[in-house]
């Protein structure tokens, strides 16, 4: 009987010590494809909202817009941001990442190709939340990935598709409306040119939409124990989302109504919107640099301070020479806006598995989405019964010094795992 089982049992180890050949790796040229899907998929994350604000003007008269119905416009981005993101991660862990961003593209270039001819505020509304449902989505999604496919370079990653963001951001604003003079002058056609940005970026995702593995190839995971953290335990996570909110309340009101402040003071529409694209240009160095310079801190709160400065100088110079400074006031509050991707670098930062990640990603960004929301409205509805900007400059400025409070909280050397 023993020499019957000898030849029975030998054939285990000899698996076991040679494990399949398919788990061994991802295809090589998987990590590529992702970085050109992060960078086309990125480019795409703001054109919806900065090439409004150039024609925020026109697309008012156009559809016979208050000031305060356009303040709602304005406050729609942060509102879909914040609905939407909630459930970008259980839409990853039934669809896979991939498969939601790539779905996410193809909503961001059917919302706008419908958007300035769906007929009404209402058609325009719903178009536009079609569009940033997919940015939103992507939005929580993008540390997610970098997280999972570049684990030792979250820092050069996110400024890789933060630099993107910024370029997509500057291009939509400065672009605009020599393209609609360009196209025979339509407002709706200016809007609607941007859809085809957003068709080339479905492409690479493409391949990506049945890819549920890691960087490592293996199958994602999501443990218990990450899905079951209690994060709104973790100060950490509030300190988060509240910068991320107000950072983001200070970027819409920019990308929103600081065109029509120029204008205001007597520039043309073509000029706003290219000291728009200046202010958001300066995020396409600044973005890849900063995360750098915040991955190897283990304190972020001076990075926050800086910034958080730069801001309040801009906005004292709008409020006291509008046109007189103009470009320099670009300048600074386009340095104050590169508080966008520090918030993203500190999101991969405070926590240690990719689990957390995911959640720490939905819940700052969700949450700071739903503080942002009154900020553009209030400032539509002041900039109507004031008659001027100055109530909506103060507020502006008043809500940079809790921004930095926040961050400076949120830069600390923690995990979100150690507090809960």
């Amino acid at each position: 009987m023993p020499h019957d089982e000898t030849p029975t049992l030998s054939p285990a180890p000899t698996r076991a010590a040679h494990p399949p050949a398919p788990a061994a790796g991802p295809a090589p040229w998987l990590p590529r494809l992702v970085t050109v899907g992060l960078v086309l998929a990125a480019l795409n994350l703001r054109p919806a909202i900065t090439s409004l604000g150039p024609l925020l003007e026109e697309v008012r008269d156009g559809m016979h817009m208050s000031g305060s119905v356009a303040g709602v416009l304005t406050s729609v981005p942060p509102f879909c941001f914040a609905l939407f993101g909630f459930m970008a991660p259980r839409l990853a862990r039934r669809f896979g990442p991939g498969a939601i961003v790539c779905a996410g593209m193809a909503a961001i270039a059917a919302g706008l190709l419908i958007r300035p001819f769906a007929g009404g505020t209402a058609g325009f509304l719903a178009a536009s939340a079609l569009a940033l449902m997919g940015i939103a989505v992507s939005n929580v999604l993008m540390p997610v990935i970098v997280k999972r496919w570049f684990p030792d370079r979250v820092g050069s990653m996110t400024g890789l598709y933060s630099m993107a963001l910024a370029l997509g951001t500057a291009l939509a604003a400065a672009l605009t409306v020599p393209m609609t003079d360009a196209l025979g002058g339509s407002w709706q056609t200016g809007l609607a040119v941007w859809a085809a940005l957003a068709v080339v970026a479905v492409v690479p995702w493409l391949p990506l939409v049945r890819e549920r593995g890691d960087a490592s190839g293996k199958a994602a995971e999501q443990p218990r124990p990450a899905a079951a953290l209690r994060i709104t335990r973790s100060r950490t996570s509030w300190a988060l989302a509240c910068f991320f909110g107000l950072q983001a309340t200070a970027a819409y009101i920019t990308m929103g109504w600081m065109p029509q402040i120029f204008r205001d003071a007597g520039l043309s529409a073509g000029t706003a919107g290219v000291l728009l694209a200046v202010t958001m240009a300066m995020g396409v160095p600044l973005a890849f640099v900063i995360p750098r310079v915040a991955a190897r801190l283990r304190n972020q709160g001076p990075i926050v301070l800086v910034l958080g400065g730069c801001g309040l100088l801009g906005y004292a110079g709008l409020y006291l020479a509008p046109a007189g400074g103009a470009w320099l006031w670009a300048l600074l509050l386009g340095v104050a806006n590169c508080a966008f991707p520090l918030a993203l670098t500190m999101i991969g930062m405070r926590s240690r598995t990719g689990a957390g990640v995911v959640r720490l990603s939905a819940f700052a960004q969700s949450t700071g989405y739903l503080i942002s929301i009154p900020g553009p409205l209030l400032v539509g509805v002041l900039y109507q019964h004031s008659g001027g900007w100055g109530l909506p400059i103060a507020l502006m400025a008043g809500l940079m010094v809790p921004q930095m409070a926040a961050g400076v909280l949120a830069g600390r050397d923690r995990t979100i795992e150690d507090e809960c």
